[in-house]
């Protein structure tokens, strides 16, 4: 199957078009399930593990039918026990094979934490560089239906403080299939973030196998007054936001940061040197989270090209409820941010 690396650069719409093939849309879920099957056809050594990924669902359709056609030593059932797994997939990695090991809830990555950052993301450092753990972890968050405290959390902020361990958090169709493929292909772990209402958006993606880089954001909207970096979900929010905005005569740059391990900093920066204002989205928690460490990059490189203090647009610091009341008041969305935006151009 032939190779290609795709110029992200020049990209700067929500739904992205490809030269190759524009009127080939498909869902963000199609899109993981076809990096999954493109690189399992491409590459011998990778397999997939997990809670549920070999059942008639297939994790929300992403490997359904994968056992099938690759067999079961290639995707497989796994029991409930996610530290065990996260073990045993850093070792499988690191004699060689590509692993994918899938959450069906980023809570239950919590349970895997000491093989994850005490293990899987050492090795490397700790046999200097002569050991490679090539482990993808897919993990899905955020809210369900009335999920609740335990079945619901948005930890990638956690996350981004284990040393060896990138970090990508696709929220287009067309990123979610390059940035899987970037993943299986790196030779480090790397978690890999799937907001669960992002399954069945759609958008334009090539049939053939690409990657993209990480560290690359993407200009989803250009603007002039006020820059919003979002992640993940919030990508889709800040679009809707910054069209409501245009009947307040404001003009929204939307930044979709697509990794936030590593950020890319110079097009916030860049962005910034345009706007003087910046809001940031994300659908985590707002201490500690992935908004406070751009809000400290700004800080560090950037405070002198900001006109106003810094907006964060988060999930409150308190557990995810799971009244349906109480979850319309606890996520944040483009409503919130049109209304952080007015208030910041006041």
């Amino acid at each position: 199957m032939p190779w290609t690396t795709i110029e992200v650069e020049k990209q700067d719409k929500f739904f992205i078009e490809d030269d190759s093939d524009k009127s080939r849309v498909i869902s963000y879920k199609d899109a993981l399930y076809e990096a999954l099957d493109q690189s399992m056809a491409r590459d011998s050594r990778v397999f997939i593990m997990g809670e549920g990924v070999d059942d008639a669902a297939g994790v929300f359709g992403t490997t359904k039918g994968l056992h099938e056609k690759y067999g079961h030593d290639r995707v497989f059932d796994t029991p409930i026990a996610e530290n065990s797994l996260t073990g045993i997939a850093a070792g499988a990695a690191m004699t060689g094979l590509r692993p994918i090991l899938i959450h069906s809830r980023m809570d239950f990555l919590i349970i895997s934490l000491d093989q994850l950052v005490n293990h899987a993301c050492k090795w490397s450092y700790m046999f200097g560089g002569k050991v490679q753990v090539p482990l993808v972890i897919r993990t899905i968050s955020a809210r369900g239906w009335g999920s609740g405290a335990q079945h619901s959390q948005c930890v990638q902020g956690m996350m981004m403080n284990v040393q060896g361990l990138k970090i990508a958090a696709p929220a287009t169709p067309y990123d979610a299939k390059g940035l899987l493929i970037s993943s299986i292909i790196d030779n480090n772990p790397v978690l890999f973030v799937e907001h669960r209402w992002l399954y069945k958006t759609m958008g334009n993606v090539p049939d053939i196998i690409y990657s993209i880089p990480f560290g690359k954001g993407a200009v989803r909207r250009k603007g002039t007054d006020i820059t919003i970096v979002a992640v993940s979900y919030m990508v889709i929010e800040a679009l809707k936001a910054a069209e409501k905005l245009i009947l307040q005569n404001i003009s929204a740059e939307v930044i979709d940061l697509r990794t936030i391990k590593p950020i890319d900093e110079d097009i916030i920066l860049e962005s910034l040197a345009k706007t003087g204002k910046l809001l940031i989205a994300d659908t985590g928690s707002k201490t500690g989270g992935v908004a406070s460490e751009i809000s400290a990059i700004v800080a560090e490189k950037g405070v002198h090209l900001l006109k106003k203090p810094v907006v964060r647009v988060c999930c409150p610091d308190t557990p995810t409820p799971a009244s349906d009341i109480l979850e319309k008041a606890y996520y944040q969305d483009s409503e919130t941010i049109t209304g952080k935006v007015i208030d910041l151009m006041k």
